[in-house]
């Protein structure tokens, strides 16, 4: 008879069709179940966390919903940072993993319930009568509000008979959200008189567009303006007129192109949160610039806000371009110079230290790279180069897996799932060392599973560069922000990889070579960068003003308030109850 076990994976099954994991006590029986009564491929790792970013990468890169399962306990534990990333990156999967018994707790169990929840996720646990019903409801829901669920298999009910897999009907999605009534309506006619009758108008658009939909419809209404466009990093290639794009927006645009946003009278805002590093700590537009914005959330997400529609992407821009007709495009954008204003520092070829400058090393990749790409990024200070040099075709093709929950060691486990999810592509891992060491347990998946299709570039400075750049300033100790020279080269070699040390950008030529080659007669390929760790990235350096002024504010309103106390001699009152 079908367990427990095969109930939730059969159900699973016929809504992904990749699972990502390491096999345990807790879900022995859901893999077993999942290898011999389901079409859904399942493709190990070697650490619970890396199942998570794997299923994690694999729907950032095909759009499609995937699974991860790990055991009970320490299984379990081992996923949390991952988990997290999942949660605020707004990534809908499902965690399969055991549990303890329903009679109560062992020894080693912990509350993995209270866990998942401490992290953003809800949990579902499946019983004896329910297994179907329950994975159905976690499928729905993560579906539902683009997040993780961990679907739960208590101990002494996996392997329990619960008769033939009931036929369950498909999860309910919500339509997308309308912008409905009045209000809304008369907002997208004010939007789309703002741009019309602007002299400089500007779109800015961000994942949310991009998972709407939005693209076509939003570069339609650039043309009808006269726009110039800017993304968000996830936003990256969503508009289909690369000549007037600005590249992407925050510490990661080049310097000329941000200047050209400041000059927009108004601008439009997209499916972008409109976080700290792409509002440039509130510098990205000038004073004065009309800022409006569509998005799902319940309200504007910035203060510089001054016109929202709550809507989807797609279904607003439809309305705007609809309330454009005759309209005339400004023809800004046609009198300013893009490509010029888009060109970043082109760097050294050797820093002063005798190291690669690694602006220099960025640029000279970009040339020769696979066209066809998907770059999944680690997170870290060496983030910025791949995000400035390397163009993207999509927001599909640049996968930033950590950045949200704003963790390293996320980097390999993610080259798994870029490669299953899109099979034709070469995926280029960029890390740097911390991360790398921190992810090395996932070396071998990414070589195993992408092979001739992978390759990884770490960004070797002997350092955790963000702590240099921001910690060693202030004179903090440096010893624990330095790493050891590690060769990673070796490392990948040793993995079954071709591992290359980079000292030179001669010495990227073999990345050429490896190009040239068939995916099928290459190995994955490893270039081990000895990068400078005194180039530091412009965002990292608006961070350290952003950080600086911050401070001043502090200790200004400190000093302010200590001599109002003062003056008034009024101590400031204990708390109630202190």
């Amino acid at each position: 008879m079908p367990t427990v076990s095969a109930h939730a994976a059969v159900t699973l099954a016929a809504h992904v069709d990749h699972v990502f994991g390491l096999m345990g006590n807790g879900n022995a029986y859901f893999l077993d179940a999942l290898a011999r009564q389901t079409s859904a491929t399942f493709t190990a790792v070697r650490h619970e966390a890396g199942a998570v970013v794997a299923a994690d990468a694999y729907h950032r890169a095909s759009g499609r919903l995937a699974a991860a399962t790990a055991t009970y306990g320490a299984g379990f534990t081992n996923t949390l940072t991952a988990l997290a990333e999942a949660v605020q990156a707004h990534v809908p999967l499902v965690l399969v993993v055991g549990d303890e018994p329903t009679s109560g707790p062992r020894p080693w169990d912990v509350d993995q319930i209270a866990l998942a929840s401490a992290v953003g996720a809800r949990t579902y646990t499946v019983g004896r009568a329910d297994a179907a019903a329950t994975t159905l409801i976690a499928v729905e829901h993560a579906l539902t509000y683009r997040v993780p669920t961990v679907l739960a298999i208590p101990y002494d009910v996996a392997a329990a008979d619960a008769g033939p897999v009931p036929d369950v009907a498909g999860p309910r999605l919500p339509a997308p959200l309308p912008a409905q009534g009045g209000f809304a309506r008369a907002a997208v006619r004010e939007i789309a008189d703002a741009l019309a009758s602007a002299r400089r108008p500007l779109l800015l658009a961000g994942r949310g567009a991009w998972l709407s939909g939005a693209g076509a419809t939003l570069g339609a209404v650039a043309d009808a303006t006269g726009a110039l466009t800017v993304t968000t990093a996830l936003g990256r290639g969503v508009f289909p007129r690369p000549e007037f794009d600005l590249g992407v927006a925050g510490g990661f645009g080049a310097q000329g192109a941000m200047e050209l946003v400041r000059q927009a009278d108004v601008a439009l805002v997209v499916g972008a949160s409109l976080n700290q590093f792409t509002m440039r700590f509130g510098e990205l537009f000038a004073p004065g610039t009309r800022v409006l914005q569509v998005d799902v959330a319940p309200a504007a997400t910035h203060p510089h806000v001054g016109g929202y529609v709550r809507g989807d992407a797609a279904g607003v821009a439809a309305d705007v371009l609809a309330a454009l007709d005759g309209a005339h495009p400004s023809g800004w954008r046609e009198s300013v110079d893009v490509a010029a204003a888009r060109r970043y520092d082109p760097g050294e070829p050797v820093a002063p230290d005798g190291r690669l400058d690694p602006r220099s090393a960025a640029a000279r990749l970009a040339e020769l790279l696979p066209a066809d790409r998907v770059v999944v990024s680690d997170g870290g200070h060496f983030l910025a180069w791949a995000n400035m040099y390397w163009p993207v075709a999509a927001p599909d093709r640049l996968l930033m897996v950590g950045t949200a929950y704003q963790a390293i060691g996320l980097g390999f486990a993610s080259v798994p799932g870029a490669a299953l999810a899109r099979p034709d592509a070469t995926v280029v891992l960029t890390t740097g060392d911390g991360g790398g060491l921190m992810a090395l347990a996932d070396l071998e998946s990414a070589v195993r599973v992408a092979g001739g299709r992978g390759m990884a570039v770490v960004w070797n400075d002997a350092a955790y560069g963000a702590e240099i750049h921001v910690y060693g300033r202030q004179g903090l100790a440096r010893e624990p922000m330095l790493i050891p020279g590690v060769d990673f080269a070796g490392l990948a070699t040793a993995a079954g990889a071709q591992g290359v040390t980079v000292r030179s950008l001669a010495d990227l030529d073999v990345l050429a070579r490896w190009s040239a080659r068939p995916p099928a007669q290459r190995p994955f390929l490893l270039l081990d960068l000895q990068v400078s760790p005194a180039v530091v990235a412009p965002y990292q350096e608006e961070i350290v003003r952003a950080n600086a002024a911050n401070a001043a504010h502090l200790g200004h309103a400190a000093s302010t308030a200590n001599a109002l106390d003062a003056a008034r001699a009024v101590p400031v009152p204990a708390a109630p109850g202190r």
